[in-house]
């Protein structure tokens, strides 16, 4: 009857902890509900011209207090007209990213605060890239070196 007893203790008291660690989760939750939200309105366009781009990845990603990127997120691709939306977005900093074939990716934070917000990415193409192994004149306007002439096979090493 001792080892009874026994085992009715051990699971009260998991059930106990069971309990009391939903409910910690449940209050550390924001509550979706209640707290405000943001309709948002993107225009993604080309930085030269200024003409949409089409089929755009616009990725958003909660950023909590500290600066750090939160779980999940959403995508949304951009219309023939470059435009996405997205109604629900709650108020704080939201962290946006913009993807599409032939230009460089986008990212910035946006502190969300309004019922409605109007956000225009303007997107870039791809820039050269700068290497320490090409050969780079100090003045731009001096001839490229000359490549240096190849060893001779008749020379016999020190």
């Amino acid at each position: 009857m001792h080892k009874m007893a026994r085992m009715r203790k051990i699971f009260f008291a998991g059930v106990v902890m069971a309990v009391l660690a939903t409910a910690g989760a449940a209050w550390g939750q924001h509550d979706k509900d209640t707290e405000p939200t943001s309709y948002i309105y993107f225009l993604v366009v080309k930085d030269d011209n200024g003409k949409p781009v089409r089929n755009a990845a616009v990725i958003m990603h909660e950023v909590n207090p500290k600066g750090k990127q939160e779980r999940g997120g959403m995508e949304l691709k951009t219309d023939l007209d470059g435009k996405a939306n997205f109604d629900g977005v709650p108020y704080g900093m939201l962290r946006v990213q913009v993807l599409a074939q032939g230009f460089q990716t986008y990212g910035a934070d946006y502190d969300i605060e309004k019922d409605k917000t109007e956000i225009t990415i303007k997107l870039k193409r791809p820039q050269g890239q700068y290497s320490v192994y090409d050969d780079h004149a100090k003045d731009p306007s001096a001839p490229p070196k000359a490549d240096s002439p190849p060893p001779d096979p008749n020379k016999k090493p020190n």
